[in-house]
């Protein structure tokens, strides 16, 4: 998969599981037979260590509710408004002078 490619928690685990599985494969056979980067199996699994097996994942699904995803999506809008007025702001200074 390409670099910046979301994978699934389900995966994640998965491509722990096949490590453990076969010990007698190195971090960059097990890496290549998944079709992922070395580093990604090596986090993944430092992760799982830390979080007691599961390995955290981004994205949409990792809100621990409702109220937490709403708060996430306004605080993007209340950026982006921002973002939108500083560049405003801006070019009302260049066409005022």
């Amino acid at each position: 998969m390409a670099k910046g490619t979301a994978y699934t928690q389900q995966f994640k685990e998965d491509a722990i599981r096949y490590k453990k599985e076969h010990p007698e494969l190195s971090y960059q056979a097990a890496a290549s037979n998944l079709n992922i980067s070395i580093s990604a199996l090596k986090t993944w699994i430092k992760k799982s260590k830390e979080n007691e097996g599961k390995v955290p994942t981004r994205g949409a699904g990792n809100y621990s509710s409702d109220e937490a995803k709403e708060i996430a999506r306004l605080q993007r809008e209340l950026r982006d408004a921002k973002d939108a007025l500083e560049v405003l702001k801006k070019a009302i200074s260049i066409l005022g002078n």
